[in-house]
């Protein structure tokens, strides 16, 4: 799967979505999806990449806990395995979660 393709997924959820961040000064109103490659756990078989795989983060930021746009994140996620966690960021006053995933 190409981050294309997880980007068109993403916007399926109906809020704004942007790679790693939007740029300063035009990120949208709360709530929004920022997703980014945070790594590889690649598949490797007689000494090379048999298949590559990517770790990706998926960020949902909303003002408070948001059942309804989590709700709509997972949909759009649901042939896809995840993991969530979530926090409180001080500074920025929202609440992220972020679903991890691979492809």
């Amino acid at each position: 799967m190409t981050l294309a393709e997880i980007k068109t997924m993403l916007e399926t959820t109906g809020l704004p979505v942007a790679y790693s961040a939007f740029p300063e000064g035009a990120a949208p109103l709360l709530p929004y999806i920022c997703y980014v490659v945070t790594g590889s756990n690649n598949f490797v078989a007689d000494g090379i990449v048999y298949q590559p795989v990517q770790a990706i983060d998926i960020e949902l930021y909303t003002r408070q806990k948001d059942p309804a746009s989590e709700s709509a994140v997972e949909a759009a996620l649901a042939a896809l395995p995840w993991e969530k966690t979530e926090l409180y960021l001080d500074d920025e006053k929202c609440v992220q979660v972020t679903y991890e995933i691979e492809v």
